[in-house]
């Protein structure tokens, strides 16, 4: 079993952080009602969860948790899709407007859920918000996306936002720790500090890389966590931005094959790392700090045109040779 799914919290009130949307729900609970719910925010941040334990918490002990859908049209009244997989318009004329039109029989309304509703096509959504208005006696929506903007404004406004926050590294590693005290996993803290930093505040993302790197049942380390993810450490990263912004250009570029080549890293993954690194520099001025990050920007741009990777990195080195880190 996915250890996202085992450890995935089932009351509103093991959610991890995101206090001021659990009190907001709580209010739609104890009112035993609610409108079209929005929630948007980055992947890993409990969207998902938070929707399933409204649903179990607010119209009974279903058991929505793992079930498929054909287990739930007869004895939930409830329906989860994910709209990047089905996202035209003709999934909002069958699949949804054929469950929406039904009447609740054990619960005041039925639910559904469309997960990554950001992905939905233009004309998908116009149909949603006819089928939203059309059936909102007998059906409730809960739309998850990571970027609201990608909804259109006639949805969002029949719904009611909930903005999620990326998670903190102290809720990360109390989270991890937990999980890693009931598998009973050996692993260093520079490990499960190489798991925060990859996660980058998702949860399902650091549970993953957790249960996958816990196969081999041996101990856990920092090392073991950056190969298995295709990141490069972070030492590395620094290292190549310090040799470049010094003048030793060979060596950084050295560096930079050895990651792309030997390491077998993605160019998108290297451009991602040094603009995450750039900003955390501390011995630099402004100035320095944001001509690099304005080249940063301008490589990941060429390369998602599809320019040729080494050359872009490359090219980026170039220009980073001139840059001189200030003593402080």
């Amino acid at each position: 079993m996915l250890w996202a799914e085992k450890y995935r919290p089932k009351l509103l009130k093991d959610i991890i952080n995101q206090d001021e949307i659990k009190n907001r729900l709580k209010g739609f609970i104890e009112a035993e009602t609610m409108p079209h719910l929005l929630f948007a925010g980055p992947p890993g941040t409990g969207k998902t969860t938070a929707a399933l334990v409204l649903i179990n918490e607010l119209l009974g002990d279903f058991d929505v948790f793992g079930r498929k859908e054909d287990q739930l049209k007869t004895s939930v009244p409830y329906l989860e899709l994910n709209a990047s997989d089905e996202r035209g318009i003709n999934v909002v004329r069958e699949r949804i407007k054929n469950f929406a039109h039904l009447m609740a029989i054990n619960a005041p309304f039925r639910v559904i859920i469309l997960d990554e509703a950001d992905s939905m096509t233009t004309d998908a959504q116009h149909a949603l918000r006819r089928t939203m208005e059309k059936f909102s006696s007998t059906c409730r929506f809960i739309l998850i996306c990571n970027y609201s903007s990608k909804i259109i404004e006639p949805i969002q406004s029949r719904c009611a936002l909930f903005r999620f926050a990326p998670l903190s590294e102290k809720d990360t590693k109390k989270y991890l720790q937990n999980i890693i005290k009931k598998e009973k996993i050996a692993i260093t803290p520079e490990g499960i500090n190489a798991i925060i930093y990859v996660s980058e505040g998702d949860l399902r993302r650091g549970t993953n890389v957790l249960q996958s790197s816990a196969i081999l049942g041996k101990e856990i380390t920092e090392e073991e966590i950056y190969k298995a993810t295709g990141k490069a450490q972070p030492v590395e990263i620094r290292k190549m931005i310090k040799l470049a912004t010094t003048g030793a250009f060979n060596d950084s570029r050295k560096l930079l094959l050895e990651l792309l080549i030997k390491q077998g890293l993605s160019a998108q993954d290297v451009i991602k790392q040094v603009h995450r690194e750039a900003i955390q520099l501390s011995d630099i001025d402004d100035k320095t700090k944001v001509e690099m990050i304005k080249m940063v920007g301008e490589v990941d741009f060429r390369l998602t045109e599809g320019a040729n990777p080494e050359i872009q990195l490359t090219t980026l080195l170039a220009h980073l040779v001139g840059l001189k880190l200030n003593e402080k």
